[in-house]
């Protein structure tokens, strides 16, 4: 426990950069292995994953065609930087020792391919499923965080089994078009983003805007959505703001890398 004024500060110094070493800025291929690590660790952290099944995967940097994941078979709590293997849209390895899961590439390398997305997770997260199952799967913008979200979900209601052919990645691609999350009926729900900490936030915040709906319509009452002129307002940048919303999700991603350093250290490895 630190006690002193100064060891406080020396903390909250070393909390002011990144979980990992300063080096890793101008390794853009090393801090890519590092959050996806990270990202899997905040997975079971929030109980999002199925121990070793689900798939998590990060363009590699600079290129369009190759793609970094965890191999399969290892837990999600497990997971750390040096596990991660590269791949490319037929599951070849072509880095790295493992295997690539066949639904992981069937999904993720056309939706990385046809919406020029970076990062792209895929979960089973119990909420997020809960809505899933229903007949009606669609988000209400009745909160502040599910209006952020409206227009901004894409909906698959066409559920066709497990992944095996690209040919399905190909067909959810088309459904993502430019969303940020998809819905994907009887199934699971998918983000995708620029950033690791921009797809994992848009996660975290879609799994606590299901559960809030499904709490809020076990209650057997009417939901109250919000107006669409104040929907509009709410997603509307604010100028004056001098965080913007890819600040917020950075700084997001660092705090929670923070948190795992104390409470799961070793993704970094």
């Amino acid at each position: 426990m630190r006690n002193s004024k100064a060891d406080q500060m020396e903390g909250r110094e070393s909390m002011s950069v990144p979980a990992v070493a300063e080096h890793l800025v101008n390794d853009p291929l090393r801090q890519a292995k590092v959050d996806l690590a990270a990202a899997h660790r905040l997975a079971v952290m929030y109980d999002f994953e199925e121990g070793i099944d689900n798939h998590f995967s990060v363009t590699v940097p600079g290129r369009d065609d190759l793609f970094l994941i965890l191999p399969f078979g290892l837990h999600w709590a497990e997971a750390r930087a040096s596990d991660m293997i590269v791949f490319d849209e037929s599951g070849t390895v072509v880095d790295g020792e493992g295997v690539v899961e066949l639904s992981a590439y069937c999904i993720h390398a056309p939706i990385h391919r046809i919406t020029g997305a970076r990062v792209v997770f895929h979960t089973h997260q119990t909420w997020a499923l809960a809505l899933n199952m229903l007949e009606d799967n669609r988000i209400i913008p009745a909160s502040q965080t599910s209006a952020y979200f409206h227009g901004r979900v894409a909906y698959d209601d066409a559920y066709s089994g497990t992944a095996d052919f690209t040919a399905e990645g190909d067909r959810l691609a088309e459904v993502m078009g430019e969303k940020q999350v998809m819905f994907m009926k009887n199934h699971g729900v998918l983000t995708v983003g620029d950033t690791v900490g921009q797809a994992f936030r848009r996660l975290y915040l879609i799994e606590r805007v299901a559960k809030a709906q499904v709490l809020a319509m076990s209650t057997g009452k009417p939901l109250a959505p919000i107006s669409e002129e104040m929907i509009h307002e709410l997603q509307a940048p604010v100028d004056h703001d001098p965080l913007n919303r890819s600040e917020r999700e950075r700084l997001y991603f660092d705090a929670m890398k923070r948190v795992l350093d104390n409470t799961m250290p070793g993704y970094a490895e």
